[in-house]
């Protein structure tokens, strides 16, 4: 586990989004356990109702399940959840608010896909 970055954001969100970014980057996959509020309380310092509010977060999203008496896992699914979100999380944070301030540069649709297509090649 990484250290939460101090930016401003509440802790139980870091740690929800955390656990998505182990199983949207492989580290977890459906069916896997997730430490439990009390691993991720210790090793991050915090409080454990922290900790749970944060698995609880997923769990409501159907990311994650609990299996009575041995803890939390990865529900089936779940990577495909995470990366429909993200996408459109993806879609609004970025592309509509590119758009925006192309139409407001007065750049065209051709203009735009040809500094994507130009960016592209730096990466």
């Amino acid at each position: 586990m990484e250290l939460l970055n101090d930016d401003g954001r509440p802790i139980f969100i870091q740690i929800a989004e955390r656990i998505e970014d182990d199983i949207i980057e492989g580290r977890l996959s459906g069916e896997s356990p997730v430490p439990s509020k009390n691993q991720f309380a210790s090793f991050y310092q915090i409080n454990p109702a922290t900790a749970a509010k944060g698995v609880t977060l997923l769990v409501e999203r159907g990311i994650l399940y609990k299996k009575r008496g041995i803890g939390m896992f990865v529900a089936e699914g779940a990577l495909e959840i995470l990366i429909e979100n993200r996408k459109e999380r993806f879609f609004e944070q970025y592309v509509i608010t590119m758009m925006r301030e192309a139409e407001k540069l007065g750049i065209t649709a051709d203009q735009l896909t040809e500094m994507i297509a130009r960016g592209g090649k730096q990466g």
